[in-house]
């Protein structure tokens, strides 16, 4: 059985992590550098770092930042935001990033996919879709969740990996930054459907959460971000938890 795997988000805006929820209300949560650096000492198994405000702002992620994160870090490294075209991957790849995260641009142009994973690989893109539960369904969001798109959530996860997506990173924007839980009952819509990993994130508040995450959800990875960032939960302690209750982790 494969790993589950822990993964720290920095969401950076203006070269600094900021957190939020249900991706307002926006907060200092410090330098991605040192963070990045403290995740990886920590024993995190991946990291994601998303420039959140690079597509509402019509400009590309800062490839100097994400280089200087890759420098201080020893493990997987996914970046999104402002990805449009293939220079763009060339470029954070060159920088550093072992993985693309694509939300945005992926949902206008479908084709993107496609062309990163003929060009780098099916195990370079990393598919982020942001959903939020109404009117009894699950609708996708692009632009850092300002713009709802006429696409149900479980028909875009399945075009993406048709497409050549290699993961799923699912965030609920009902849960995000609550603290009251993954989308559980999504996750686990997503993970026995497709055939690739699903990362769960948007709602962690405690270490059950986690354990909830995959024993329920059979998600993959799990995702979070200001329980991490605010010193509220070490990952070494949270892999010790999950590990004592029978999910297999790397410790």
């Amino acid at each position: 059985m494969l790993a589950k795997r822990i993964i720290p988000c920095l969401d950076i805006r203006d070269g600094r992590t900021v957190k939020g929820v249900n991706f307002e209300g926006l907060r200092d949560a410090g330098d991605p550098v040192e963070l990045g650096k403290e995740y990886s000492r920590q024993g995190a198994d991946e990291l994601v770092f998303l420039d959140i405000t690079a597509t509402h702002e019509g400009r590309k992620t800062f490839a100097a930042l994400v280089k200087r994160i890759a420098q201080h870090i020893s493990i997987p490294f996914t970046v999104g935001g402002g990805i449009n075209e293939l220079t763009d991957v060339a470029a954070l790849l060159e920088a550093g990033a072992d993985k693309v995260s694509v939300n945005s641009a992926a949902l206008q142009n479908p084709a993107l996919i496609e062309q990163i994973a003929a060009h780098f690989g099916n195990q370079v893109v990393v598919c982020a879709i942001d959903a939020k539960w109404e009117d009894n369904k699950w609708m996708c969001y692009r632009s850092g969740g300002r713009i709802r798109t006429q696409k149900p959530l479980l028909d875009w996860a399945t075009e993406a990996v048709e497409r050549g997506a290699g993961e799923i990173l699912f965030t609920s924007m009902n849960h995000d930054g609550t603290r009251n839980g993954f989308a559980n009952q999504a996750l686990a819509m997503l993970s026995e459907r497709l055939s690739v990993p699903i990362i769960a994130s948007g709602g962690a508040g405690s270490m059950q959460h986690f354990y909830d995450a995959f024993a329920i959800g059979l998600a993959d990875a799990a995702l979070a971000a200001s329980l991490f960032h605010f010193k509220e939960l070490e990952i070494v302690t949270l892999k010790k938890f999950l590990a004592e209750k029978g999910i297999v982790v790397r410790l």
